[in-house]
């Protein structure tokens, strides 16, 4: 499936099937759909998947004990070389669409495909630290980044969450429900806040604490941090400061994206390019691994439906 398949008298590689940009749970998905469907696929992946930051995920169904996100993308990569679908760590710099199909361009390599699944996700913003401080307090769930993935796992514990404005308002009324010790930290400066999302705050419970915050470290197993009131600590803090999508491939290829930079696609995972699908965080939808690859799996099955026609029958 991963074969370098070269035209004779031509510099470029035979046409696949189907490139995959990404192998986060979205794109390993595909790959082994596709793999299984004997088409001919590339899987580029620039190895910086927001699911290898999971230090354990309970959400997933079929790992009752939980299981590391490092762990489940192993598995997943090692299904999917089973089948014939292999990651080669590179970054993807531009995608060409044309007659017919697309060219890729791979760190000065060049990959036509029919097809093109976007699967690239988003990146978190973070507070200012150092990232072995991050990494460190994200191992031992002193930094959490999804409340619908493990907020069960702090219920009834001390919770900061650093954002303002609708999305960190949001983000600490959500938590309010495992906990009623949640506060809500700025950022920079001042709370951004309307006067609706004030009053249900307080309504809730919730304390509003102003920024700017710093000055992170461990201290007695807790998180602590700078705040305008003074130095607070607490059992875990979520930071709410929204995401950068990774869809600029495809926007810059032409296809349609919402003000935030999700990529638009219909039913069947299509993006408004022909042959350009997007699964995953990349695309507008809940940011969860199981929903991930339920796109993964329905944007595989539409890529081998649309080459149904150009496919040989198998003899």
């Amino acid at each position: 499936m991963f074969k370098e398949r070269f035209v004779p008298g031509c510099a470029r590689l035979a046409m696949d099937d189907c490139i995959i940009i990404g192998a986060g749970p979205a794109g390993l998905t595909a790959a082994i759909y596709l793999a299984r469907f004997h088409l001919a696929i590339r899987m580029f992946d620039c190895g910086s998947s927001r699911a290898a930051l999971i230090p354990k995920t309970r959400n997933h169904a079929g790992f009752p004990e939980g299981i590391s996100g490092v762990d489940l993308l192993a598995r997943m990569r090692k299904q999917a070389a089973q089948f014939g679908a292999f990651r080669e760590e590179a970054e993807v710099t531009r995608i060409e669409v044309g007659d017919a199909g697309f060219t890729v361009h791979v760190e000065g390599r060049v990959f036509e495909a029919r097809s093109v699944l976007l699967a690239t996700g988003v990146v978190n913003h973070r507070p200012e630290m150092p990232a072995d401080f991050h990494d460190k307090a994200l191992a031992n769930g002193l930094i959490r980044y999804c409340p619908i993935c493990d907020a069960y796992e702090v219920t009834d514990k001390s919770i900061a969450v650093v954002g303002t404005g609708d999305h960190g308002a949001r983000e600490a009324m959500f938590l309010r429900g495992y906990s009623a010790d949640v506060t809500l930290i700025a950022p920079e400066g001042a709370h951004a806040l309307d006067a609706a999302y004030a009053s249900e705050l307080e309504a809730a419970g919730i304390v509003c604490v102003d920024g700017p915050c710093g000055g992170f470290a461990i201290e007695g197993g807790r998180i602590a941090l700078d705040t305008a009131q003074g130095r607070m600590t607490f059992d875990t803090l979520y930071p709410a400061m929204g995401s950068r999508i990774r869809s600029r491939l495809a926007v810059a290829a032409g296809a349609l994206a919402s003000e935030d930079g999700c990529l638009e696609v219909d039913a069947h995972q299509r993006t408004s390019i022909p042959g350009l699908f997007a699964a995953g965080d990349v695309a507008k939808g809940l940011d969860q691994i199981s929903h991930a690859m339920g796109e993964a799996g329905v944007a595989a099955t539409a890529i081998r439906n649309m080459l149904d026609d150009e496919r040989p029958i198998r003899r």
